[in-house]
């Protein structure tokens, strides 16, 4: 597939084969090998081969390639959202690399599939990725380069102020034709006036008086809304600011070019833990049982630990995100979870607690499919959990008694 060697193209087939019969579902996935100079370069456009011109993405190259020269880090692997998913393979890492990072990105590719909060991306974006920075290139040779990159650093600035859980929920469109229809139903009525079933309860159920005060407060009411700008709070200040501000048109389509990416851009950072945790979770399992032979496994634990690392006072999604997966199998497998567990009292008892579910695996898919880094954290980072890491912690600070203990 692309351009991989044979060899790659035999493991690339193997892995997938095996990715699909563990039951990862995912779209068509094409790897593709590029030199180190070429990956830094997808990196600084955010995975994409192209984006539109703007010297932030010569800054961040930069700052990659430095650390890539410097032997402060290596990208191991790069994929992308999309259909099909485009994935990136470093020249020059070791076969047992390759291997680790095709198992890694086919976990990711089911994650970015399957994973509600990542449903109303577009699957397209590579293609409208080129699309705008064609569109922007246009607008750069029609009104002049310093022009457009000076207005999109303006809109770069304000890039995070979106509503990142309005592709969830119902358009605006639908809201108000929903409150048109209330309104109708209550045009008859006066404000404040109850609905009477009953004609002679009429005087009792809205007396005069009431209805009077009523009227005055809804006009005093409706005057200080027709005050008001908006009318309702909007979280999406970028589609405000391309409704309503006083923008010419080529500054508008600028303004959807970046608001369109931000939205693309932003399950990722809503599931940065979970997304990471599960290809972990599974390019671990499939390594040590299905894929490498018996000369990898010391480079395998070499490049894994390196990856699971996390000092003390540290955070490593890679790390954190891997380890609850694995608790919320074990515990759904033992059953500790649910009001009979949450109720034990005896701690020997809970030390010993199984009771031979096996769900697991179906939990953990559940999981991956309905939560986001929040509700993952809140549900599943339990006390027990916290304790199972605290022995290691402690044995480390034991042998060097100057780390300050927390």
């Amino acid at each position: 597939m692309a351009n991989l060697t044979p060899e790659l193209e035999v493991e690339r087939q193997k892995i997938e084969k095996i990715a699909d019969k563990v039951g990862l579902d995912f779209y068509n996935t094409i790897f593709e090998l590029v030199t180190y100079k070429e990956l830094n370069q997808i990196a600084a456009y955010g995975g994409f081969p192209v984006r539109y011109p703007h010297w932030r993405f010569g800054m961040d190259y930069e700052s990659i390639s430095k650390g890539y020269d410097y032997g402060l880090s290596k990208i191991y692997e790069l994929v992308i959202n999309n259909d099909p998913c485009y994935a990136y393979l470093m020249e020059g890492n070791e076969f047992i690399d390759q291997k680790l990072v095709m198992a890694h990105v086919f976990g990711h590719c089911d994650f970015f599939k399957n994973n509600q909060w990542f449903s109303q991306t577009n699957r397209k974006m590579m293609d409208e990725m080129a699309n705008h920075a064609t569109r922007v290139r246009r607008y750069m040779d029609r009104f002049g380069k310093d022009v457009v990159e000076d207005f999109i650093d303006v809109v770069l600035s304000l890039e995070n102020l979106i509503d990142r859980h309005a592709p969830y929920s119902k358009s605006k469109i639908e809201y108000e034709a929903q409150e048109a229809d209330l309104s109708q139903q209550s045009a008859n009525r006066k404000p404040g006036e109850l609905k009477v079933h009953k004609e002679y309860m009429e005087s009792f159920i809205n007396p005069p008086e009431y209805l009077r005060e009523q009227q005055e407060k809804a006009a005093l009411e409706n005057q200080m809304e027709n005050r008001r700008f908006p009318e309702k709070p909007e979280r999406d200040v970028l589609k405000f600011l391309m409704e309503y501000a006083p923008l010419e048109p080529w500054q508008q389509d600028v303004v959807s070019i970046i608001r369109e990416e931000a939205y693309y851009f932003a399950p990722q950072g809503m599931t940065k833990i979970m997304n990471e945790g599960w290809a972990s979770y599974w390019h671990s399992k499939l390594m040590t049982e299905q894929i490498m032979n018996d000369s990898e496994v010391i480079d395998f634990a070499d490049r894994h630990s390196g990856t699971m690392a996390m000092e003390p006072t540290g955070f490593n999604p890679y790390k954190i995100g891997i380890e609850l997966m694995r608790d919320i199998e074990r515990r759904w497998n033992t059953g500790q979870f649910g009001k009979e567990w949450e109720e034990c009292d005896d701690l020997a008892e809970r030390k010993n607690w199984d009771r031979k579910l096996m769900k697991g695996r179906e939990k953990i898919f559940e999981v991956r499919r309905n939560y986001n880094d929040v509700t993952f954290i809140d549900e599943f980072l339990t006390e027990e959990f916290c304790l199972q890491v605290q022995p290691a912690d402690r044995a480390v600070r034991s042998r060097h008694s100057r780390l300050p203990a927390y």
